[in-house]
């Protein structure tokens, strides 16, 4: 079990083939590149451990390849959301139409314009969290014509939080139970629950404050 979790990370073929995993992910939110990214870090992890028994520099050479997993992992998801972000804005009717007809995307543009005209982009990150939101988010954001600038900066954010966590469970999970699968699995766990809070974060329905409220209702008299 543990040769057949290093030879995961034995080549520098596992970084081209998270990273498309990852690019395609936006389009096609059944890849499974978390579990991809969790396992190679799991892998590199142990391998980490096993050189540091072996020679005491062990571990300083394979923190690198942690770091260059996460920030593969990191770009790929950047590439990923902004390609489905200019798909969306070329789009042209038949996606709107698409779009409109799906509660999800309506809400999302809806809940996303609003944030990042507050400056509020949190959303775009914890939505990268949540089972396919970040296609909603990404997708939602071209469709709506918002912005590059305030929507590729967010993204960067939401991939290398995003990337950073799961090697960070990777790494940690094979520290504290071993490259064994178990160890893969638990790490796999807790992201698919951060997975879960995110989601119920972004649908939770907005609430509007009584200051708002009374804001919007003088600017719209103001206007009649």
């Amino acid at each position: 079990m543990l040769e057949s979790l290093g030879s995961l990370a034995s080549g520098p073929w596992i970084y081209a083939v998270i990273g498309v995993s990852i690019v395609l992910d936006v389009f096609l939110p059944i890849m499974p590149s978390g579990v991809l990214l969790i396992t190679a870090a799991t892998a590199a992890a142990a391998g980490a451990s096993n050189a540091t028994a072996g020679a005491p520099d062990g571990f300083a050479q394979d923190v690198p390849d942690l770091l260059l997993l996460a920030a593969c992992a990191a770009a790929a998801s950047l590439l990923g959301d902004f390609a489905a972000y200019r798909l969306a804005w070329r789009g042209g009717e038949r996606l709107d139409r698409a779009i409109s007809r799906s509660r999800r995307l309506t809400a999302a543009q809806e809940r996303l314009g609003s944030a990042l005209s507050r400056g509020g982009g949190v959303l775009v990150v914890v939505a990268r969290f949540a089972p396919a939101g970040r296609s909603v988010v990404s997708l939602g954001a071209g469709a709506a014509h918002r912005r590059p600038q305030e929507f590729v900066p967010w993204s960067a954010l939401a991939g290398a939080t995003w990337a950073l966590y799961s090697v960070t469970l990777g790494y940690f999970g094979g520290q504290w139970l071993g490259a064994s699968w178990l160890s893969t699995g638990v790490s796999v766990l807790a992201l698919a629950v951060a997975g879960t809070l995110a989601a119920y974060v972004v649908r939770r329905p907005r609430t509007s404050s009584p200051a708002s409220s009374a804001a919007v209702a003088a600017a719209t008299s103001s206007t009649a």
